[in-house]
């Protein structure tokens, strides 16, 4: 088997920070929780998924062959997160007097075009709930016939007291279950429940719910913490390396997956690593839409939001928030994106630089960049962080610019070590991307120029003119005309 470099991770479970050994290395299973597809994707959501674009990047670039699997999330997450109220998709199925299917295809298409503009890889497996309810009403059989759950009316929940006598509820979310108990309170609508902490496994559908299966319980639909148990093990096994999520997983979602997956193999650890990434900030406040703060890419790439002195590109926001250590707020300012979007200008000269750089007979760099290319690969295994590696990164830029003032001199040898090492973590490793063709002017790379005519299409068609115009203007300030027709729209360069 092969030697790989030594990688720590911070896990969520054991709050200390891991030698990684992979179960059965070189193979590597990584779960991560996606999107519940009935709206737009944010930018505090295409964080959470860049945290773990760069963990399966980093991963494949060390030589691991991973199985990166993350859901679809179109049936059973209901409003409040709780386990009484309205299923997100079907409610919005209600309100647009649409299929829920419908609904679930718009915003798939949308977080996939939106993972694609950031220049997010694809997962290996991208499954989804409704995909997989027959595994999931087995799962509650398993459940059920360990003693840990119970039926109450056509609904099934999980008896969390009677898990936690044999086994540990909480310790994800570092929550004890007496304090858990005195700060909760019977809603309304949950008396069905032996007790408040119990959470749904299946819930029978009342008349108006939209999405409903039939089971040996009643027809109805599964509960939101049971799909990812269910796809996670299904796909990589009872146990498995690595779950990744968003910190506002944590409790109760993870916590919970932890206990169905445990209460219906009785194997417990089914998780390796626990991975959190943490959540965007605007000056200081959470961003969310109830604050107004809450930016989607498409306001951000047109700049149409009261909070945005102007439109940014995607690269730019994917180096700004490779900047923060995923584990950690990042704070989401116009400076700090005009200080992100210089930065990466400078990095991004320097690679063109690179491909233009003199080769002498002999150089004296050969430490130099041995010694570039061991902080990379300390920064990157000290659980992946970013901003040290870009800080590395730029040492390297310095060595470029020495080279082409001709103070500095690279061999034949030593060139093609530094090419590989910045190609390496630049393109691979973070997965930037020069946003100018080289070979075609000015103006953004092709896919992105599709993507916002599409996005002005998109705000058109809702009569969101102010979107629809900035991205016009962005779009022809970059020397890009879009032409309008009955059959839509095209653009072409000036």
């Amino acid at each position: 088997m092969a030697d790989f470099p030594e990688l720590y991770i911070q896990n969520s479970l054991t709050r200390t920070k891991e030698l990684f050994q992979p179960l059965n290395a070189p193979y590597v299973g990584l779960y991560v929780c996606g999107p519940t597809v009935y709206s737009n994707v944010h930018l505090g959501n295409v964080r959470t998924f860049l945290t773990f674009d760069i963990v399966y990047r980093y991963l494949t670039f060390l030589g691991y062959q991973v199985r990166y699997v993350r859901n679809i999330t179109d049936v059973g997450h209901l409003t409040g997160d709780s386990d009484d109220g309205e299923d997100k998709i079907g409610k919005k199925a209600r309100l647009e007097n649409l299929e829920p299917m419908e609904i679930v295809q718009r915003y798939t298409n949308d977080f996939h075009d939106v993972m694609r503009v950031f220049n997010m890889q694809s997962p290996s497996i991208e499954p989804s709930a409704t995909g997989h309810i027959v595994e999931q009403i087995e799962m509650i059989k398993a459940i059920l016939d360990r003693g840990f759950a119970y039926e109450a009316n056509g609904s099934v929940y999980f008896n969390v007291r009677k898990y936690s006598e044999a086994y540990p509820y909480g310790e994800l979310s570092g929550r004890k279950i007496d304090d858990l108990l005195n700060n909760t309170r019977t809603l309304d609508g949950q008396d069905e429940k032996h007790d408040p902490l119990d959470f749904a496994l299946w819930k029978k559908a009342d008349a108006s719910h939209l999405m409903r299966w039939p089971s040996p319980w009643s027809e109805g639909f599964p509960g939101w913490h049971l799909e990812c148990s269910v796809m996670s093990t299904k796909y990589l096994g009872n146990q498995f390396d690595i779950h990744g999520g968003g910190m506002d997983l944590k409790f109760p979602h993870h916590e919970c997956e932890i206990a169905q997956n445990t209460g219906a193999t009785g194997e417990s650890n089914s998780v390796r690593y626990w991975m959190h990434g943490n959540m965007l900030t605007v000056n200081g406040k959470k961003m969310a839409k109830s604050e107004g703060n809450g930016f989607t890419p498409e306001e951000l790439i047109s700049g149409n939001h009261p909070l945005l002195e102007r439109g940014y590109s995607p690269m730019t926001v994917r180096f700004f928030m490779l900047q923060g250590h995923y584990a950690s707020t990042l704070d989401f300012s116009n400076e700090a994106l005009q200080a992100a979007e210089k930065g990466l200008e400078r990095l991004m000269k320097a690679m063109k630089l690179l491909s233009e750089l003199p080769i002498s007979n002999s150089g004296d760099n050969d430490t130099t960049i041995e010694k570039l290319k061991e902080r990379c690969q300390k920064a990157m295994g000290d659980d992946f962080n970013t901003p040290i590696l870009i800080s590395v990164l730029f040492d390297a830029v310095k060595l470029i610019n020495k080279v082409a003032d001709g103070s500095e001199s690279l061999s034949e040898v030593e060139y093609n070590s530094l090419t590989n090492l910045l190609h390496g973590y630049v393109y691979d490793v973070l997965g930037l991307t020069p946003e100018e063709q080289e070979n075609s002017g000015e103006g953004e790379t092709e896919g992105l120029l599709d993507f916002l005519v599409e996005l002005r299409g998109k705000a058109k068609a809702n009569q969101d003119w102010a979107t629809a115009d900035g991205i016009r203007d962005m779009l022809k300030a970059m020397g890009i005309q879009i032409k309008d027709s009955k059959e839509g729209s095209t653009w072409e360069r000036d």
